[in-house]
Protein backbone atom coordinates (compact mmCIF):
# COMPACT_ATOMS: atom_id res chain seq x y z
CA UNK A 1 0.00 0.00 0.00
CA UNK A 2 3.26 2.79 1.22
CA UNK A 3 4.21 2.16 -2.26
CA UNK A 4 0.91 2.55 -4.75
CA UNK A 5 -0.10 6.01 -2.17
CA UNK A 6 2.48 8.12 -3.86
CA UNK A 7 0.42 7.25 -7.66
CA UNK A 8 -2.35 9.20 -6.19
CA UNK A 9 -0.30 12.59 -5.81
CA UNK A 10 0.26 12.14 -9.62
CA UNK A 11 -3.13 11.39 -10.75
CA UNK A 12 -4.57 13.87 -8.65
CA UNK A 13 -2.11 16.44 -9.26
CA UNK A 14 -3.73 20.23 -9.20
CA UNK A 15 -2.84 20.79 -12.93
CA UNK A 16 -5.69 18.07 -13.53
CA UNK A 17 -8.70 19.23 -11.44
CA UNK A 18 -10.08 21.77 -13.69
CA UNK A 19 -10.34 18.96 -16.32
CA UNK A 20 -11.40 16.78 -14.07
CA UNK A 21 -14.40 19.31 -13.04
CA UNK A 22 -14.71 20.23 -16.38
CA UNK A 23 -15.31 16.49 -17.32
CA UNK A 24 -17.75 15.93 -14.36
CA UNK A 25 -19.75 19.31 -15.64
CA UNK A 26 -20.73 18.38 -18.67
CA UNK A 27 -21.14 14.93 -17.81
CA UNK A 28 -24.22 16.31 -15.44
CA UNK A 29 -24.99 18.43 -17.79
CA UNK A 30 -24.90 16.39 -21.12
CA UNK A 31 -28.47 17.81 -22.29
CA UNK A 32 -27.49 21.55 -22.43
CA UNK A 33 -24.45 21.19 -24.44
CA UNK A 34 -24.17 18.92 -27.91
CA UNK A 35 -20.90 16.78 -28.58
CA UNK A 36 -18.99 19.69 -30.51
CA UNK A 37 -19.29 21.95 -27.50
CA UNK A 38 -18.37 19.65 -25.18
CA UNK A 39 -14.87 18.70 -26.77
CA UNK A 40 -14.20 22.69 -27.95
CA UNK A 41 -14.85 23.64 -23.88
CA UNK A 42 -13.13 20.63 -22.16
CA UNK A 43 -10.01 20.98 -24.85
CA UNK A 44 -10.10 24.73 -24.08
CA UNK A 45 -9.70 24.10 -20.26
CA UNK A 46 -7.24 20.92 -20.91
CA UNK A 47 -5.00 23.26 -23.08
CA UNK A 48 -5.04 26.93 -20.45
CA UNK A 49 -4.85 24.59 -16.99
CA UNK A 50 -2.59 21.44 -18.37
CA UNK A 51 -0.31 21.75 -21.23
CA UNK A 52 0.47 24.96 -20.89
CA UNK A 53 1.67 24.54 -16.98
CA UNK A 54 3.53 21.31 -18.17
CA UNK A 55 5.29 23.42 -20.78
CA UNK A 56 6.38 25.61 -18.07
CA UNK A 57 7.38 23.16 -15.50
CA UNK A 58 9.72 21.87 -18.46
CA UNK A 59 11.15 25.93 -19.16
CA UNK A 60 11.69 26.43 -15.25
CA UNK A 61 12.88 23.26 -14.91
CA UNK A 62 15.93 24.10 -17.98
CA UNK A 63 16.19 26.76 -15.93
CA UNK A 64 16.72 25.81 -12.59
CA UNK A 65 13.59 27.54 -11.04
CA UNK A 66 12.00 24.19 -9.49
CA UNK A 67 13.57 21.07 -9.10
CA UNK A 68 10.61 18.54 -9.10
CA UNK A 69 6.90 18.06 -10.52
CA UNK A 70 5.58 18.55 -6.82
CA UNK A 71 7.13 21.93 -6.61
CA UNK A 72 7.64 20.92 -2.56
CA UNK A 73 10.25 24.60 -1.52
CA UNK A 74 8.19 27.45 -0.86
CA UNK A 75 10.87 29.61 -2.92
CA UNK A 76 9.70 27.31 -5.89
CA UNK A 77 6.25 27.79 -5.37
CA UNK A 78 5.68 31.40 -6.25
CA UNK A 79 6.40 31.40 -10.29
CA UNK A 80 3.75 28.38 -10.70
CA UNK A 81 0.86 29.60 -8.79
CA UNK A 82 1.47 32.90 -10.79
CA UNK A 83 1.36 31.42 -13.74
CA UNK A 84 -1.65 29.39 -12.39
CA UNK A 85 -3.39 32.48 -11.21
CA UNK A 86 -2.96 34.40 -14.61
CA UNK A 87 -4.37 31.42 -16.64
CA UNK A 88 -7.33 30.68 -14.79
CA UNK A 89 -8.11 34.50 -15.01
CA UNK A 90 -7.81 34.49 -18.90
CA UNK A 91 -10.34 31.18 -18.82
CA UNK A 92 -12.83 32.84 -16.46
CA UNK A 93 -12.60 36.27 -18.41
CA UNK A 94 -12.82 34.87 -22.11
CA UNK A 95 -13.93 31.43 -22.10
CA UNK A 96 -15.67 29.78 -19.19
CA UNK A 97 -17.69 33.20 -18.32
CA UNK A 98 -20.52 33.81 -15.92
CA UNK A 99 -23.19 33.61 -18.76
CA UNK A 100 -22.49 30.51 -20.89
CA UNK A 101 -21.29 28.60 -18.09
CA UNK A 102 -22.16 29.57 -14.37
CA UNK A 103 -21.46 26.59 -12.65
CA UNK A 104 -18.19 25.92 -13.92
CA UNK A 105 -17.19 29.87 -14.12
CA UNK A 106 -17.69 30.15 -10.20
CA UNK A 107 -15.57 27.10 -9.29
CA UNK A 108 -12.86 28.50 -11.35
CA UNK A 109 -13.70 31.87 -9.59
CA UNK A 110 -13.17 29.76 -6.48
CA UNK A 111 -10.17 28.33 -7.43
CA UNK A 112 -8.08 31.17 -8.19
CA UNK A 113 -9.44 32.31 -4.48
CA UNK A 114 -7.85 29.48 -3.05
CA UNK A 115 -4.93 29.75 -5.04
CA UNK A 116 -4.40 33.55 -4.42
CA UNK A 117 -5.00 32.78 -0.80
CA UNK A 118 -2.32 30.13 -0.98
CA UNK A 119 0.26 32.82 -2.63
CA UNK A 120 0.15 35.54 -0.55
CA UNK A 121 0.95 32.74 2.20
CA UNK A 122 3.84 31.69 0.60
CA UNK A 123 4.92 35.62 1.29
CA UNK A 124 4.77 34.68 4.73
CA UNK A 125 6.56 31.41 4.85
CA UNK A 126 3.71 29.42 4.97
CA UNK A 127 2.84 26.60 3.09
CA UNK A 128 -0.49 24.97 1.80
CA UNK A 129 -1.38 21.40 0.50
CA UNK A 130 -2.17 22.45 -3.27
CA UNK A 131 -3.55 19.00 -3.56
CA UNK A 132 -5.81 19.41 -0.74
CA UNK A 133 -6.81 22.69 -2.15
CA UNK A 134 -7.28 21.38 -5.62
CA UNK A 135 -9.10 18.29 -4.85
CA UNK A 136 -11.16 19.59 -1.80
CA UNK A 137 -12.41 22.62 -4.12
CA UNK A 138 -13.79 19.52 -6.23
CA UNK A 139 -15.22 17.66 -3.96
CA UNK A 140 -17.24 20.84 -2.85
CA UNK A 141 -18.15 21.71 -6.75
CA UNK A 142 -19.33 18.45 -7.28
CA UNK A 143 -21.75 18.38 -4.01
CA UNK A 144 -23.19 21.33 -5.18
CA UNK A 145 -23.59 20.65 -8.69
CA UNK A 146 -25.67 17.83 -7.69
CA UNK A 147 -27.86 19.66 -5.12
CA UNK A 148 -28.09 22.45 -8.15
CA UNK A 149 -29.61 19.96 -10.43
CA UNK A 150 -31.19 17.61 -8.34
CA UNK A 151 -28.92 14.71 -8.81
CA UNK A 152 -28.26 11.84 -6.68
CA UNK A 153 -24.58 11.22 -6.79
CA UNK A 154 -24.04 9.36 -2.94
CA UNK A 155 -21.68 6.93 -4.40
CA UNK A 156 -19.51 9.71 -6.29
CA UNK A 157 -19.59 12.26 -3.49
CA UNK A 158 -18.73 9.14 -0.97
CA UNK A 159 -15.88 8.33 -3.11
CA UNK A 160 -14.57 11.88 -3.29
CA UNK A 161 -14.66 12.08 0.67
CA UNK A 162 -12.39 9.14 0.48
CA UNK A 163 -10.28 10.27 -1.92
CA UNK A 164 -9.55 13.41 0.00
CA UNK A 165 -8.33 11.36 2.58
CA UNK A 166 -6.04 9.28 0.30
CA UNK A 167 -4.46 12.20 -1.16
CA UNK A 168 -3.99 13.85 1.79
CA UNK A 169 -1.92 10.18 3.02
CA UNK A 170 -0.07 10.06 -0.11
CA UNK A 171 1.28 13.47 0.97
CA UNK A 172 1.96 12.53 3.87
CA UNK A 173 3.66 9.37 2.76
CA UNK A 174 5.79 11.06 0.28
CA UNK A 175 6.80 13.35 3.43
CA UNK A 176 5.69 16.64 1.05
CA UNK A 177 3.48 17.85 3.87
CA UNK A 178 2.91 18.57 7.76
CA UNK A 179 -0.65 17.48 9.00
CA UNK A 180 -0.80 21.11 9.29
CA UNK A 181 -0.34 22.10 5.76
CA UNK A 182 -2.80 19.94 4.45
CA UNK A 183 -5.44 20.98 6.98
CA UNK A 184 -4.68 24.30 5.96
CA UNK A 185 -5.45 23.41 1.91
CA UNK A 186 -8.18 21.45 2.97
CA UNK A 187 -9.90 24.57 4.46
CA UNK A 188 -8.45 27.04 1.83
CA UNK A 189 -9.83 24.70 -1.37
CA UNK A 190 -13.40 24.64 0.90
CA UNK A 191 -14.07 27.98 1.67
CA UNK A 192 -14.21 30.43 -1.22
CA UNK A 193 -16.02 27.24 -2.86
CA UNK A 194 -18.69 27.20 -0.35
CA UNK A 195 -18.51 31.09 -0.17
CA UNK A 196 -19.53 31.15 -3.90
CA UNK A 197 -21.96 28.31 -3.72
CA UNK A 198 -24.50 30.43 -2.38
CA UNK A 199 -24.62 32.46 -6.32
CA UNK A 200 -24.81 29.98 -8.34
CA UNK A 201 -26.72 26.99 -6.41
Amino acid sequence: MKKTLPLFSYIFHPIFIPAMATLFYLFFNGSDFVSQEKIFIFFQVLIVTVLIPVLAFFLLRATGNIDSIMVSKISQRKIPLILHCFLIILLVRKSITIDSYPELHFFLLGGLLSSLLALILLFLQIKASLHMIAFSSLTVFIIGLSLHLQIQNIFTIALLLLLNGVVATSRLEMKAHTIKELLLGFVLGIIPQLLLLVLWL
